[in-house]
């Protein structure tokens, strides 16, 4: 065996020398081989998703650092100024917008921030729009309307601007108004802890995760019934659908959907360990605190260790595992609580 090894090996050897500018060629091949050496061991260390943080305790020593006051609102504001600049930083920083090598292979880690930043650009939409301010009426906080924009720019571009660009010019906007929060004396920047703002933020996370709990389920392949216009008599939409569909998400997208829902999962429950923090006194007037807990919990075995090497799309009772719908599982009974934690807060 090893002299057919060594006879190939010769050969090899022997048509490269033969080869005009067979040398170029084995130093253009050398250098591919290097750079592929370097590039996969360094692409597996940039798909390590970061590790949970608790935005509470973390809220209190950039406060005392800062010579700040943790006042209402702030941990909430540090939360989403802390996964933002998470995305950022992590190893590799933003990679979603990478146009060369490795970065531009790693479709998981990049799914995964698109997760978390969508859920960052709805948080800072509710600060915007309804937690910093009293009334519909109300004038909303300049730092706010600076930065939402900036959170919102395209995901995926790398040059004139960048989404780094853009997104760190957000997070100096987002930490004129916590360090504005964190400041007794700085009047004009308020948040504001009511059952209703709470409410309208938690109905944006509830349609995102029912989203994610169809599509994670699509991976098997379903056919569904149309219930668009279920419980609405009188109700119409634009162009005529079908009673049934078949719906199943491709064979290369289901990792995608994968880790894009763990990136959402990831950043939400750390938004609501920072909410139950800033909203304490309304959860618990409204008895909402264990429900609120439940989701956190929920959230937080959607970030359990992923064993496999690659994700499993077995059949639902096949021989195989689906991760995509474990993940479903998990979210769709974090969903199920919130629709819970949002009737207390409507009714309770």
């Amino acid at each position: 065996m090893q002299g057919v090894l060594a006879a190939v090996l010769d050969g090899i050897q022997d048509v490269w020398e033969r080869m005009p500018g067979g040398r170029i060629f084995q130093g253009v091949v050398g250098l591919v081989l290097l750079f592929l050496l370097i590039s996969i061991p360094v692409g597996g260390y940039w798909s390590i998703t970061p590790d949970q943080f608790d935005p509470v305790e973390e809220a209190k020593l950039d406060a005392e650092r800062k010579g700040e006051t943790v006042a209402v609102g702030y941990t909430t504001a540090f939360a989403l100024h802390r996964v933002i600049d998470t995305l950022l930083s992590k190893p590799g920083g933003y990679i979603r917008n990478d146009k060369g090598a490795p970065g531009i292979w790693l479709d998981n880690i990049s799914n995964w921030e698109y997760g978390a930043l969508v859920q960052s650009r709805d948080l800072s939409q509710a600060l915007r729009k309804d937690f910093s301010r009293s009334q519909s009426q109300s004038v909303e906080v300049p730092a706010l309307a600076e930065a939402e924009p900036k959170f919102n720019f395209d995901a995926s571009s790398w040059i004139l601007p960048s989404s780094e660009s853009q997104y760190k010019t957000g997070l100096k906007e987002l930490g004129k108004y916590r360090s504005a929060l964190g400041d007794p004396s700085a009047k004009n920047s308020q948040f504001f802890t009511r059952a209703d703002n709470l409410n309208n933020w938690l109905g944006n996370v509830q349609t995102r995760l029912g989203s994610f709990s169809q599509r994670l389920s699509a991976s098997v392949g379903q056919r569904r019934i149309n219930t668009d216009l279920a419980g609405e008599p009188d109700a119409s939409q634009s162009t005529v659908t079908s009673d049934e569909t078949e719906v199943q998400t491709a064979w290369l997208e289901v990792d995608d959907v994968f880790y894009e829902a763990r990136g959402a999962a990831w950043a939400i429950l750390h938004f609501l360990k920072a909410v139950e923090q800033d909203f304490g006194p309304v959860l618990d007037k409204k008895n909402a605190r264990v429900s609120l807990r439940q989701i956190i919990r929920e959230l937080e075995s959607t970030q359990d260790t992923v064993w496999s090497p690659a994700i499993m799309n077995g059949g639902g009772f096949g021989l195989f595992a689906n991760h995509s719908l474990v993940m479903a599982n998990y979210i769709s009974r974090a969903n199920a609580a919130i629709i819970d934690l949002r009737e207390l807060l409507d009714k309770g």
